[in-house]
């Protein structure tokens, strides 16, 4: 039984704590937040100690450090506990800037601990398959990917600080994504965007609505369609084309009931409105995969490269929106 010290008490802590729980082979041992009385309230509920961050990253019982804070924080408690030689499972990005991103994965690679990085919808059921029939050349050679990623609302006013903006906060999951299912690394980065949802986002310098173009070196394209509003849920699809025909992985309904009338047509159930519904299941097999990776001494399924890549895609991303230019981009 893997004891694990949970850094944050927030929304995703909060998943991230249940999946915890729910596994047979670890157990919440600390929680650790800036928020005492948020700290203590998720620990009585997983019957955990409350512990500073140095106490618990420190701790001798402790076997995981799982950090779940502010994103700008996470390099610096990475590399606390990587130099304790603990496991360590971080929620993306790894930091908000290229270079200390770089110096974290060096302090992660020179201390040899298993350490991943949190992007959880590579183990989503229907984009596990679609990553599985694209691999198995089900539609021939890939041409066109297309990822649809929309947010009910935006984030928590709070949050925008410490976020890193839409890029590297949001897109960089569709980043991700797009590395999982191309099976060759994108070569060019196109961004356009607007800040049309929300009045605070505009005021901070950020967007809220943005279209990424990325190609291949082959030539494979892939548009990342992004809002942070979504009226009807949590909108999650993606269409692959290729030469023999397409593959889809649609929103998934809270049911599967659908009710046909004279009165109102034909009407489906809603989506999801919450990251922790829509990807239960994807949350639960990535804490799965990692522990099994940290008990049977084996590689972890994502890596600290991973997440290195996914941000300079956002990078990308960033400079193109603001010069109005094509970048190229060497992962």
């Amino acid at each position: 039984m893997l004891k694990v010290a949970l850094l944050g008490a927030g929304r995703i802590a909060k998943v991230h704590a249940k999946h915890i729980d729910d596994n047979p082979d670890s157990v919440l041992f600390s929680v650790s937040s800036h928020t005492t009385e948020s700290a203590k309230k998720l620990a009585e509920k997983y019957r955990a100690n409350v512990l500073s961050v140095e106490e618990a990253i420190n701790h001798p019982e402790v076997d995981v450090v799982l950090i779940a804070t502010p994103n700008d924080t996470h390099a610096d408690f990475v590399e606390q506990a990587a130099r304790t030689g603990k496991a360590i499972f971080c929620e993306k990005p790894i930091d908000l800037d290229i270079a200390r991103v770089k110096a974290c994965v060096k302090t992660i690679n020179e201390s040899g601990v298993p350490f991943m990085i949190g992007f959880n919808r590579r183990f989503d059921p229907d984009h596990s398959a679609l990553q599985q029939a694209l691999a198995a050349g089900e539609i021939g050679s890939l041409e066109h990917l297309q990822i649809n990623s929309r947010d009910p609302s935006p984030p928590p006013k709070e949050s925008f600080p410490g976020s890193g903006g839409i890029f590297r906060d949001m897109t960089i999951h569709d980043f991700d994504m797009a590395r999982f299912l191309l099976q060759e690394e994108p070569v060019s980065v196109s961004t356009i965007g607007a800040a049309l949802v929300n009045p605070e986002i505009a005021q901070g310098g950020d967007l809220d609505v943005i279209v990424v173009t990325l190609q291949t070196a082959s030539g494979k394209i892939v548009v990342i369609n992004n809002s942070r509003r979504s009226g009807y849920g949590f909108d999650q699809r993606i269409e692959a084309h290729g030469q023999r025909g397409s593959l889809q992985v649609d929103n998934l309904p809270a049911t599967s009931l659908v009710k046909s009338s004279e009165e109102c047509g034909t009407q489906a159930q809603k989506s999801p409105y919450a990251t922790r519904d829509r990807y239960s299941e994807a949350f639960s097999a990535q804490w799965a995969a990692f522990i099994a990776a940290v008990k049977a001494n084996k590689p972890v399924p994502i890596t600290a490269d991973d997440g290195l890549k996914a941000l300079l895609l956002a990078e990308a991303a960033i400079e193109s929106y603001k010069t109005k230019k094509v970048v190229s981009v060497s992962l």
